[in-house]
């Protein structure tokens, strides 16, 4: 099962991205654990995942948000556009390739 954590500033929008990504992964019989984290929560929820989606409000903080994610051996990736308006395939996707592109 791939784990995805998806994180926000404060934890509410990763939540709808989350909502999204989970039911593009059930319509593909995907077996996906998906988790919306804050910044605050984030280095507990990296442990066992296979990858990181950052909204993209995030990116100034992106470096210190890629350390966390390096010390957890996780790939990260920038999610395209308002992490709300989210489309759960495109955002699949990404999690698929930077997971790939670890392998």
């Amino acid at each position: 099962m791939m784990r995805i954590v998806v994180v926000c500033g404060a934890g509410a929008s990763s939540t709808f991205a989350a909502l999204r990504i989970r039911r593009a992964a059930e319509a593909r019989g995907i077996a996906v654990d998906v988790r919306a984290a804050g910044e605050q929560t984030l280095a507990d929820a990296l442990d066992g995942a296979d990858a990181l989606l950052v909204g993209v409000h995030l990116v100034p903080r992106l470096d210190a948000l890629e350390q966390l994610a390096t010390a957890a051996s996780v790939p990260v990736a920038v999610l395209p556009g308002e992490t709300r308006a989210l489309d759960g395939d495109a955002a699949l996707d990404l999690a698929i390739a930077i997971i790939g592109a670890r392998a």
